[in-house]
């Protein structure tokens, strides 16, 4: 019997699920090492992130768990190819060219009706929570641990008729109430403005500046702080150990791609840059940087989606509690978003009560994100400018 073209893309769509089952904890310490495991990443992202519900399994009782587990697979496999099978011929193909690049390559949004729920089991699934639980994250359980990338048609409608189903233009969220483990703590003594300069571009608080001289005899501070230049609402450096390789990146527009190699990719590429740094540990993460992360202005702050295949790990001064005196380095896994800035948390940071807190430099519009390698305590790296590569983000205060 012939196949039609329809039903040979819902059987590749299908082998491209995201892998699954009881093998994944033995797995996991092998999966970081691995290159071009995204899909197996994002698989554990939330089991490594201390969400995974403790799966453990009695040994008297492990025949009886195979048989209810090839029987859920067998109902999500009926129930994933009756969706697919109700999708035209140009909307499968745009949907196994976003699965098989695993979000690398610009797809159009997948547009299905809204209201067009799925019941597995005894419970319903809308379709782009059951799209993203096949094709990236087995163990998602509901719509809120999502959040949508902002290039998709339907990012900030509250109720479309048609709404986008593409599970490469969404990403999983990381709430701070329930973290990834945190990796170090960080006094946040230096959160402290000067009152002579409020505005004032913030120096790297690691590596102590970023006044390298830029092209046309202007150091990069002069360049920040030019009055007539408002249009930039943060600037870019990318660092390889205690060494800043090329100049500070502008960023004009709400979305920023951060990448080493990126297919379609448009942006700031790091792999373009000219380092001298010979150290074959650098040379490695660097190689590992891959899609990189996704840099977003929006209405509620600036997001980061990490792209790549690997954790990346970020210090924000409003991650954590105002009330806290210390830093936490978050880890944030592939496929999932962290609201890394909070514009209002940080004007209320700037402006403490406490005369002497006034004393000191203020660096809070700054967020640092390390590829692959974190630091702090639970390191043997204790500062950032002992990561291989990383990023100093300063946001415009203006």
């Amino acid at each position: 019997m012939f196949r039609t073209k329809r039903s040979l893309l819902v059987r590749r769509l299908w082998r491209c699920r995201a892998p699954g089952g009881g093998g994944e904890e033995e797995e996991e310490a092998t999966a970081a090492t691995e290159p071009g495991s995204a899909a197996t990443n994002e698989a554990r992202a939330h089991v490594c992130g201390g969400g995974g519900g403790g799966r453990g399994c009695c040994p008297g009782k492990a025949g009886r768990g195979t048989r209810a587990a090839a029987g859920a697979e067998a109902e999500l496999k009926a129930l994933t190819h009756a969706v697919l099978k109700r999708l035209k011929e140009r909307q499968l193909e745009g949907l196994l060219h976003a699965v098989e690049s695993r979000g690398a390559a610009r797809t159009p949004c997948l547009l299905l009706p809204a209201k067009a729920d799925s019941r597995l089991g005894q419970h319903w699934y809308p379709l782009p929570l059951l799209l993203c639980k096949v094709f990236r994250w087995p163990d998602l359980r509901h719509c809120s641990e999502l959040k949508r990338l902002c290039g998709c048609e339907s990012y900030g409608k509250a109720h479309p008729e048609l709404l986008c189903c593409n599970p490469h233009h969404l990403s999983r969220l990381c709430e701070l109430e329930s973290p990834p483990p945190p990796y170090s703590r960080y006094p946040m003594d230096f959160l402290k403005p000067t009152a002579d300069c409020p505005d004032s571009v913030p120096s790297s608080t690691e590596t102590g500046g970023t006044n390298c001289l830029a092209p046309g005899g202007l150091s990069d501070s002069q360049v920040l702080q030019e009055p007539g230049d408002r249009s930039h609402w943060c600037v870019v450096a990318y660092w390889e150990e205690k060494t800043r390789v090329g100049r500070l990146y502008s960023v004009q527009e709400p979305s920023l791609d951060i990448f080493y190699d990126l297919p379609q990719g448009n942006g700031f590429c790091l792999g373009q840059l000219n380092s001298d740094n010979k150290s074959q540990l650098v040379q490695k993460v660097r190689s590992k940087i891959g899609y990189g992360i996704q840099l977003t202005k929006e209405v509620d702050g600036v997001w980061v989606y990490n792209r790549s295949s690997y954790p990346i790990f970020i210090k924000s001064a409003t991650l954590d509690n105002p009330d806290s005196r210390t830093l936490l380095v978050h880890k944030v896994f592939p496929g999932f978003s962290i609201k890394a800035f909070d514009y209002e948390k940080a004007y209320s940071l700037q402006r403490p009560n406490d005369h002497e807190f006034m004393q000191q430099p203020w660096t809070g519009f700054t967020v640092q994100i390390s590829f692959v390698k974190g630091w702090g305590q639970c390191y043997t790296r204790q500062f950032i400018s002992s990561c291989p590569c990383w990023l100093e983000v300063i946001f415009n205060n203006r």
